[in-house]
């Protein structure tokens, strides 16, 4: 089997450790409107890459003012998932972090642990791909490495549930295959969709992660799944834009957030017994909200609805939008999204009956190759 690259990725070497196929020199980027039309004629979206975005120096400015005002926020809600983690699952684990979104997370989570524990958990980045699965080369190579101890799988948001779904239905097989006996529990920073129970808040909020791409994950593409270039023994693929370094924000971002660990852990007991108090088992109060949209809009297929401020963020920097529906109770929230979609000429709707701040859909485009 494949064994990882100690040196992909710009996170520093004890943060994390990306289980991924390096394909930088692949030539898999297509543009927005191209990698649409393939997607809607049914090439899987893992099969190649959109063109990276590169923000203009306001929006760089709007990452840098939304990260200042919630990083002691989203420090809070790492610690709060964090400590829910350790107390169902003890601090013999493996945090094991969903590529590319959960992995600031998860190092977080680590970095969390550490402050708090004096405890450094292993903390691996894999990929798991919606209709295609977990890499299971890689979760037994974490397996391999770390017999006996717990995984726990970290990912950055919900949405409507599909990769908490995929997650479910991928453990179970790989428990069947293996005779393993994984857990398919998520742990979120934020959970909108109600489909996780490890969870720091439920509130549909800018995680500031979501506004960029590869510069505040360790320069790593999103996954790539293409028989081309992944053989059976190999793990998924991504690329490592080394080229971006100069403008890379991955250890800024973390390092910005767990700075505020100590200001905020004299608030953790009481703001987790809070949320004890309060929690409500996953209910898929998203997914209802979301089969609304689909009925109300008539759309088609289901996963042209992205909800949540991350999913809405990705339909206008990788799809081609048809129009991003606001709560507008939540426009406090959504100052990127106004701007990304006033940008690009992207129609906006005010729709205030969804569990989510604000919701993408995707245009349907006309059935050509």
């Amino acid at each position: 089997m494949v064994k990882t690259m100690d040196s992909l990725g710009s996170y520093a070497k004890e943060d994390v450790t990306f289980l991924l196929k390096d394909l930088s020199g692949a030539d898999i980027e297509k543009s927005t409107l191209e990698r649409e039309r393939a997607i809607q004629n049914g090439v899987h979206y893992s099969e190649m890459l959109p063109v990276e975005y590169q923000p203009s120096e306001e929006y760089i400015k709007l990452f840098h003012d939304s990260l200042e005002k919630a990083k002691k926020d989203i420090a809070l809600y790492v610690a709060l998932a964090a400590e829910q983690i350790v107390h169902s699952r003890g601090l013999d684990i493996v945090l094991c972090s969903l590529a590319r979104a959960g992995t600031p997370i998860g190092v977080l989570m680590k970095r969390y642990i550490g402050y708090k524990y004096g405890v450094t958990v292993p903390h691996y980045s894999i990929s798991i791909i919606r209709g295609r699965g977990i890499d299971e080369n890689a979760l037994s190579f974490i397996l391999d490495q770390h017999p006996g101890e717990k995984v726990v799988f970290v990912d950055g948001w919900t949405g409507k549930g599909a990769i908490t779904k995929e997650l479910t239905g991928s453990i179970s097989r790989f428990n069947e295959k293996h005779g393993t006996d994984l857990s398919h529990d998520l742990a979120v920073l934020a959970d909108p969709g109600h489909c996780s129970n490890l969870y720091g808040t439920r509130e549909d909020f800018l995680i500031p992660s979501a506004c960029l791409n590869s510069t505040v994950s360790g320069l790593m593409s999103r996954t790539v799944l293409n028989d081309s270039l992944i053989g059976p023994d190999d793990f998924h693929g991504a690329k490592y834009y080394k080229e971006l370094l100069p403008d890379d924000l991955s250890s800024f971002y973390v390092d910005s957030i767990s700075s505020e660990f100590k200001g905020i852990a004299s608030s953790v007991e009481s703001e987790l017994a809070e949320l004890r108090e309060h929690h409500t088992d996953m209910n898929w109060a998203g997914l209802n909200s979301v089969r609304r949209i689909q009925e109300e809009f008539q759309i088609a297929d289901i996963n042209h609805i992205k909800p949540g401020v991350g999913e809405t963020t990705r339909v206008l920097l990788r799809r081609v939008p048809w129009k991003i529906l606001i709560n507008t109770e939540k426009e406090h929230y959504l100052e990127h999204i106004l701007m990304l979609a006033r940008d690009r000429g992207v129609p906006v709707e005010e729709y205030n009956d969804m569990s989510y701040s604000c919701c993408g859909l995707i245009k349907q485009m006309d059935k050509k190759a």
